[in-house]
């Protein structure tokens, strides 16, 4: 119901701002514009986000499979099960989707989105096998949609390389910050869902979070000692390192345990496609839906209506012009990375906006596209309160990037 409602709000938010720009400011044009971009989102959901989504899903898969093959999967659902068992408890003891949720968690951590997907979507459909009624989501189903969408990335590898193709003067000046952010928004998002769900804390949970604090900790003091040029090699190689490993790891894993390596690539592989199928009417439905939001101009009503809010409060006000990047990051991911790009133009990206604006794309995901992917892959229809729970997790995100931002730029 809640999914429903939103999407139509979408259209119907549209159609009345839309109204009002013909009969009122006598724009003539708004509805060719609303119109045009409907077939324009409906077309680029297929060509520019499923076709090139279809070739990582169907080789990560493929790869996966190998993975589960040669133990691989099992041996981290018993390594990090206590853990996730406390953030999971629907999830059974050394249960498969443990270790496909701890290979997405170690994707989006190196900033490897094109991995990372598939293995969510590899995860959704786990957690669907303990699903009693298939086409509404579980508290374990949400609280992994919760998770993802905290965006907790400790290589911020996709915006330093943006940064670094404007010219900016320190590409790697948001490396820490970014850090800082997706952490704290993450735990936080965390202790939500644990009063939401109302999870048992004890010391494994405790000792879990703590450990990750302790892992940041280490990277941060790690980093801190790099210079600049530094701070970008290793963003730059770090990842894609760690990614060529992963995949040697499971081939020379397949290798020792005989696997048929090509065999058992393939067999996955071929779920790759049939997965593009299952979730492309739920992407195109949104994708339209979000395009014809933006482009009515709601987006911007929004942002002027804050600026003014704040500036009544007497604020300070100097984060405003970037949050059309955090407005826009929920429903679209190339509308705010276009946003955040538009805001290093206008401000250049070593000003406090420019910083701020890749912070913020950093530090949330884009709730209503992983909900029409991860839910609609499975056939879920009642998300329950995934859709206020994500964007709570975003809310979060934030708002810890504006106060990240202005401790380490302002």
């Amino acid at each position: 119901m809640a999914l429903n409602i939103v999407w139509f709000a979408f259209f119907a938010i549209a159609f009345l701002i839309a109204c009002f720009k013909l009969i009122v400011l006598g724009d003539t044009e708004i509805f060719k514009v609303l119109g045009d971009g409907i077939f324009d989102a409906a077309k680029t959901s297929v060509t520019d986000i499923a076709f090139p989504l279809a070739g990582a899903m169907i080789f990560f898969l493929g790869l996966l499979n190998i993975a589960e093959r040669a133990g691989i999967v099992q041996f981290l659902s018993r390594l990090l099960g206590p853990f996730f068992r406390r953030l999971f408890p629907g999830v059974p003891k050394d249960h498969p989707a443990t270790g496909h949720m701890v290979m997405n968690f170690s994707a989006n951590l190196l900033g490897l989105d094109n991995a990372a997907t598939p293995f969510a979507l590899k995860a959704m459909d786990s957690l669907q096998t303990l699903n009693p009624e298939k086409d509404t989501a579980t508290n374990a189903q949400i609280m992994f949609l919760v998770l993802h969408t905290s965006g907790l990335t400790l290589i911020p590898l996709t915006m330093i390389a943006y940064r670094s193709g404007m010219h900016a003067l320190q590409p790697t000046s948001i490396f820490i910050p970014c850090i800082v952010t997706t952490v704290a928004s993450t735990l936080l998002s965390i202790l939500v869902m644990v009063f939401v769900q109302r999870l048992r804390v004890d010391w494994v949970l405790i000792l879990g979070l703590l450990g990750l604090v302790a892992l940041v900790a280490g990277l941060l003091f790690f980093v801190s000692h790099l210079s600049g040029p530094q701070r970008e090699a290793f963003s730059r190689v770090a990842g894609n390192v760690l990614l060529l490993t992963i995949i040697m790891t499971f081939i020379g894993a397949g290798l020792y345990k005989k696997v048929a390596l090509f065999d058992a690539f393939v067999e996955g592989a071929k779920e790759g496609w049939g997965v593009i199928v299952r979730i492309l009417p739920y992407l195109v439905g949104m994708m339209v839906a979000v395009r014809v939001f933006r482009d009515c101009g709601a987006l911007d009503y929004t942002v002027s209506g804050i600026t003014w809010l704040v500036r009544q409060t007497g604020l300070n006000s100097d984060f405003t012009p970037a949050l059309p990047v955090a407005i826009m990051r929920p429903f679209s991911a190339s509308g705010s990375r276009a946003l955040m790009l538009t805001t290093m133009q206008t401000y250049k990206p070593d000003s406090f906006q420019g910083n701020l604006a890749c912070i913020m794309q950093n530090s949330a995901e884009t709730t209503f596209y992983i909900i029409a992917l991860y839910f609609g892959g499975v056939g879920i229809k009642k998300v329950r309160y995934a859709i206020w729970a994500g964007l709570t997790a975003d809310l979060l995100g934030v708002i810890c990037a504006i106060a990240v931002a202005y401790i380490f730029f302002h």
